[in-house]
């Protein structure tokens, strides 16, 4: 047997567990995740739906779906939603599966930068057809 002192925690596992992690956040990304997926579900079969109708139809019709006030409305908000969702389940990902603290906050920012970028081209996009 060895002569080292073993070292006995002092909180119990369910004192050590209930800080929600190391991050005070993992509830909240997974409540944000949830929520986000359920405004998304409806958004997208919408979506689906609206472009599988208008397969065959021409350059000005879809255009002028686009521009049409709710179409837009939905379009931006599935555009925000999406790109929402998608930064934070990879900065969970990124979280879960980087050891260094530098490349993880390096990852993580140039997701979060790349996720704003591309949904603010979408959104320009279509608000440059509404308006």
């Amino acid at each position: 047997m060895s002569d080292t002192p073993t070292r006995v925690p002092l909180q119990s596992p369910l004192g050590r567990v209930r800080g929600l992690g190391s991050a005070k956040q993992g509830s909240h990304h997974w409540w944000i995740q949830r929520v986000s997926s359920m405004a998304l579900l409806p958004l997208m079969l919408w979506f689906i739906l609206s472009v599988a109708t208008m397969g065959g139809k021409e350059y000005a019709e879809v255009v002028a779906w686009i521009a049409h006030p709710l179409n837009a409305t939905l379009l931006l908000l599935s555009i925000g939603l999406a790109f929402q969702h998608a930064a934070s389940g990879m900065q969970v990902v990124i979280e879960d599966y980087t050891r260094s603290e530098m490349v993880r906050m390096a990852v993580i920012l140039a997701v979060k930068a790349a996720c704003a970028l591309f949904g603010v081209l979408a959104a320009v996009a279509v608000l440059k057809i509404a308006i």
